[in-house]
């Protein structure tokens, strides 16, 4: 069985993880995450704190999900990927 990505060219998929982290007592309810990447991030009801809702994301989704930690205005998400 192949382990490739899409066939886009763009190199996402090609043997790269991604783990997403979020430091949750730094979100500032902003919702900038959840705009851009509404499959990886949600916000609570009660106060619109970020809620992680995939954690190893696909790769088609980790552009949004690298943007969405560039724009976070409370730097509370993080990125790791091998």
């Amino acid at each position: 069985m192949s382990d490739e990505g899409g066939g886009d060219g763009s190199g996402e998929g090609k043997g790269v993880t991604m783990r997403v982290e979020v430091d949750v007592p730094k979100c500032v309810a902003s919702g900038q995450c959840v705009m851009i990447a509404p499959d990886v991030f949600d916000q609570r009801e009660e106060d619109g704190i970020v809620v992680l809702l995939d954690e190893q994301p696909a790769p088609e989704l980790h552009a949004d999900v690298r943007e969405s930690a560039v724009i976070c205005p409370a730097a509370a998400i993080r990125v790791i990927e091998k």
